[in-house]
């Protein structure tokens, strides 16, 4: 390719040839780029899904998170064929105040249960969606080292996109997707919103609350709602100087759980110490879990907890059906905006412009 700026009118201008651009040095690049732009059927879904492929599952997440209408109705049909083959895992809900060191706890947790056999894990981490551009970092992954290479965990990031409760919409139906794939331990990771978290202990057989030591007033961590939920508290960074600190702050929440009536399960939450970046106590943090698992099923409270899980889902089902279906109707994109013109001029309330928005949504 001839450059104009060489050119004689150009003086003390020269312009090089550029270098050739080769071609991938991967002989199957082209052809797994090419596989994954096919579309997949539900039955590829399901039976990628079933055979335990990475690749498929996380198509189908992705798939699940999907606003398209057309998606959801393909990930709707792939939840209910895989349904039959979920419910077999142990779903454990971790949350905690920002800077709680939750991510670098899962690394070390899901480290530790994978080494106690050949179960496989899978980790649904849940960023915090910004209110200006609507995205999120989505870098979890990157506190999860070890996890991250392991071959048996699967870490899946996902925007919370403005949900209460800190976790994704869509993480229920992830769940039952994971559990399909063979993923016997669910860890649900949470924004760490502070108080709203009861979406989260609505998908989980054991609710961790992870809390520090350290940083203030312990009692200011003490919070009535989240402490009620909770099925174990732990204080993580319970090393070097911070040891003491962190069993005066355990005193004082199990001194809290006292004064909380007796939870449903029959079984009053444990409040232990550890060190999630140096693995200490880390061991006794599982038997917790595993020992309250153990119980819960034996009285009959495991099952009852998901059954009253489904039905709160029933629920919420319905509630986001119904959004979905009256921001999605027709005309409304403008009625809205008429309304909040009106609004803002003072020309009507917004008791008033609710009630005339919905009496047309009603007539549709």
């Amino acid at each position: 390719m001839e450059h104009p700026e060489n050119d004689k009118a150009y003086k003390g201008l020269k312009v090089n040839e550029g270098v050739e651009t080769l071609g991938p040095v991967n002989p199957y690049l082209a052809q797994m780029r090419a596989k994954r732009a096919a579309k997949l059927s539900v039955d590829d879904y399901v039976n990628g899904i079933l055979q335990g492929d990475v690749t498929t599952l996380s198509r189908a997440v992705t798939l699940v998170e999907s606003v398209l209408p057309e998606h959801q109705a393909i990930a709707q049909e792939v939840i209910e064929r895989c349904l039959p083959y979920s419910g077999n895992s142990v779903r454990v809900g971790i949350t905690g105040v920002p800077g709680a060191g939750k991510s670098t706890s899962i690394d070390a947790f899901g480290m530790h249960v994978l080494s106690q056999g050949t179960g496989k894990l899978a980790v649904l981490a849940v960023d915090p969606s910004s209110e200006r551009s609507k995205g999120s970092i989505l870098g979890d992954k990157t506190r999860m080292e070890r996890l991250s290479a392991h071959p048996r965990a699967f870490i899946r990031p996902s925007a919370s996109s403005g949900s209460l409760g800190g976790v994704a919409r869509k993480t229920r139906e992830t769940i039952i997707l994971c559990e399909a794939a063979g993923y016997d331990t669910v860890f649900v990771e949470t924004v760490g919103v502070g108080q709203s978290e009861t979406a989260v202990y609505s998908m989980v057989d054991f609710f961790l609350l992870i809390q520090i030591a350290g940083a203030g007033d312990e009692l200011q961590g003490i919070k009535r709602g989240i402490m009620e939920m909770a099925d174990g508290i732990v204080i993580n960074k319970a090393d070097g100087d911070n040891v003491e600190e962190a069993r005066r702050a355990a005193v004082h929440y199990r001194n809290a759980l006292q004064l909380f009536p007796m939870p449903v399960s029959g079984i009053r939450p444990s409040v232990l110490t550890y060190s999630g970046f140096f693995d200490l106590g880390i061991k006794e943090v599982w038997d917790m879990v595993a020992s309250y698992i153990k119980k819960v099923k034996e009285n009959g409270a495991f099952e009852e907890r998901r059954c009253s899980q489904q039905k709160y889902w029933l629920y919420e089902s319905i509630e986001e059906r119904l959004k979905m279906q009256f921001y999605n109707a027709p005309g409304m994109e403008e009625l809205l905006r008429k309304y909040e013109q009106l609004l803002l001029s003072g020309k009507t309330t917004s008791f008033a412009a609710a009630s005339k928005v919905l009496q047309y949504f009603d007539n549709l």
